[in-house]
């Protein structure tokens, strides 16, 4: 204020050699240019304030971005973690008893395990699976995969995953020294495993272990003003993550803490130090979480004050010299001039916000470029937009990939049963007639893997998928001789498509051993038929079998269940497994359909969309 006085100080001292009367021009300038700069300054003050909300909410919006995408990062961690929690031999392995001493059963445990943790550490955001277990494991001492379960009990968060009973509990970032690499800093998702013999006693823990990076990478790109601290907080308010590593473990400030307690996002702003702070966060989905973004007003928005200041003093000077000519025109001018070009930021910001960035406007480009105070700020708030889009296509990206993923994931859990039910029977044989038929055992047996395995493809041939069945097929009469026969009617030309592998075979698998193998009295028949029609490739797999209720039919396809079923004796995990990865790979309107009766066989039929193999 003190300026504008001394400007209007300067301009009335040449009126006072005017011949104009004392009271007119005092009346002129307390009824017109007072009030007019003083409405002017007031007007400029609340555009600083909206402008600065404007910025502070698109940059909230992209603080949320960076947390959905941190969340999916960390979702990937947990989906594998269940994954490798619902094997089965896992925990049985894991359980204390007379085996722990056979020195060839701890082999086998250890190659089955070894199997396993590679198998998770194949993910890119997976550093180490450890798994800590009981102390008589002969692998126990193994210190790269495998620990005793006794060199977990000091650390911090040990009691907090035995009250996890079973749940995921993430330990924010640590230190961790590993065998083979050194120092490394991680951050772990763990969880306790239940002896399943007798469930009241812990039979070990699995974390799996990712590097800090993972975190640090996703918030580097947020690119904040320069001052501005990005960091994560668990829910007991401890930072979990943080640039500075010796604020990691510590207690954030309370006056910070209590306005986020208990919400998922939000803003606010805080007198810390003798000086304003704008602290914006956001939850982290899987683990409850807070994604904080902190900084001074000048930090989180310098630009917008800069401007505001700049363009207050430079158009209020101008304006009073300017008014005394030419007053409520340029009064009219100038207010109409700013006020639409606030608006057209204001505008702006909110149309990418409403459009999500991917098919929104690009950006502050098409409007006129102009000289002054709003062109850094639009170009600042343009920075915004445009780091926004590119964090929506990078969650589109990610979002396509996570669909593969599960896909694969779906695949990979195929019952590896079958391996070891075949070299039991060409054991038998071997030892009941003299090893006769093992040649031609082994040679059937070399088809079916070289037909699932496929060089790690996961699409194959339609021919090559009804050979991989027909292989199967030629095994099990091997092993169940004279029990079943069956008949194989494929159109020629659908050896040109394509389709996932190890769909037929889980299928075929099912009618053989809980269908014809439980009907007593009866030679069984399966039949495997395959059509193109209308654009969509049709399998049909019957069996003269036992059949099934209506009901349970229908359970077996909308329920993962690894509980024998009444009729059937089997699991009913290999057809909903089949089903999902139909439906990811070719969409809802595909999959499975199952028509049976009790004593008259069953029918499961496959429909996929028909896609012709391209050139080699």
């Amino acid at each position: 204020m003190r300026k504008a006085v001394a400007a209007v100080t300067r301009f009335v001292a040449p009126l006072r050699r005017l011949s104009i009367p004392r009271p007119w021009l005092i009346a002129y300038l307390l009824l017109i240019v007072l009030p007019a700069g003083v409405f002017l300054y007031g007007y400029y003050e609340r555009s600083a304030v909206i402008l600065k909300n404007e910025v502070v909410r698109t940059m909230h919006q992209t603080l949320k971005q960076a947390g959905s995408n941190l969340s999916y990062r960390l979702e990937r961690i947990e989906d594998i973690s269940n994954a490798a929690f619902m094997n089965a031999n896992l925990h049985s392995y894991l359980s204390v008893g007379a085996d722990d001493q056979s020195i060839g059963i701890q082999i086998k445990v250890i190659e089955d395990l070894r199997f396993l943790v590679e198998t998770v550490q194949s993910n890119s955001d997976v550093f180490r699976v450890r798994l800590f277990v009981d102390k008589s494991k002969l692998y126990a001492g193994e210190r790269v995969n495998f620990f005793s379960l006794d060199s977990l009990m000091a650390r911090p968060w040990f009691d907090a995953i035995i009250a996890g009973n079973g749940g995921i509990v993430w330990t924010g970032v640590y230190n961790e020294t590993f065998l083979e690499g050194g120092e490394e800093t991680v951050i772990s998702a763990a969880r306790m495993l239940r002896d399943p013999d007798n469930y009241d006693k812990v039979s070990g823990v699995l974390m799996i272990d990712m590097r800090q990076n993972v975190v640090s990478d996703i918030l580097s790109e947020l690119e904040f003003a320069p001052g501005t601290a990005v960091y994560l907080v668990a829910e007991d308010g401890r930072i979990a993550y943080h640039p500075d590593p010796a604020l990691i473990g510590t207690a954030l400030d309370a006056s910070i803490w209590e306005p986020m307690r208990g919400q998922t996002e939000g803003t606010a702003s805080l007198r810390l130090n003798n000086e304003i702070n704008d602290v914006m966060f956001t939850a982290i989905g899987p683990n409850g979480w807070k994604l904080v973004a902190q900084g001074t007003e000048s930090q989180l928005s310098p630009m917008t004050v800069k401007l505001t200041k700049r363009s207050e003093w430079r158009s209020l000077i101008e304006y009073v010299a300017l008014f005394l000519i030419l007053p409520f025109v340029l009064l009219a001018i100038i207010v109409r001039g700013m006020n639409r070009r606030v608006n057209r930021v204001i505008t702006a910001i909110r149309k990418e916000s409403k459009e999500g960035g991917r098919d929104g406007i690009d950006g502050l480009h098409d409007l006129p470029a102009v000289n002054g105070d709003f062109h850094m700020l639009e170009r600042s708030v343009d920075h915004l937009i445009l780091r926004v889009q590119t964090l929506v296509e990078e969650k589109y990206t990610v979002e396509i990939r996570e669909r593969e993923a599960q896909l694969q994931a779906l695949q990979a859990q195929i019952n590896p049963h079958f391996l070891y039910n075949t070299l039991d029977t060409i054991n038998w044989i071997a030892i009941g007639k003299g090893a006769t038929d093992i040649s031609q055992m082994i040679d059937s047996l070399a088809k079916y893997f070289r037909l699932s395995l496929n060089k790690g493809k996961s699409i194959v041939s339609v021919q090559d998928e009804l050979q991989l069945a027909e292989v199967y097929l030629e095994i099990q009469q091997s092993r169940f001789t004279g029990s079943f026969d069956f008949e194989l009617d494929a159109q020629p030309a659908l050896a040109a498509y394509r389709m996932p592998k190890l769909i037929l075979q889980p299928i075929v698998e099912n009618a053989l051993l809980h269908g014809i193998r439980k009907a007593k009295n009866r030679r069984g028949l399966i039949r495997i038929s395959a059509r193109e029609d209308n654009g969509d490739l049709r399998f049909a797999i019957s069996d003269n079998g036992i059949g099934m209720e209506e009901e349970l039919a229908r359970k077996l396809l909308t329920e993962a269940r690894s509980e024998p079923s009444e009729h059937s004796g089997g699991s009913s995990y290999g057809l909903f497994n089949v089903n999902e990865r139909i439906k990811l790979y070719a969409g809802e309107e595909y999959g499975l359909g199952i028509s049976s009766e009790p004593g008259a066989g069953t029918v499961v039929t496959v429909r996929l969309k028909a896609e012709k193999e391209g050139p080699s």
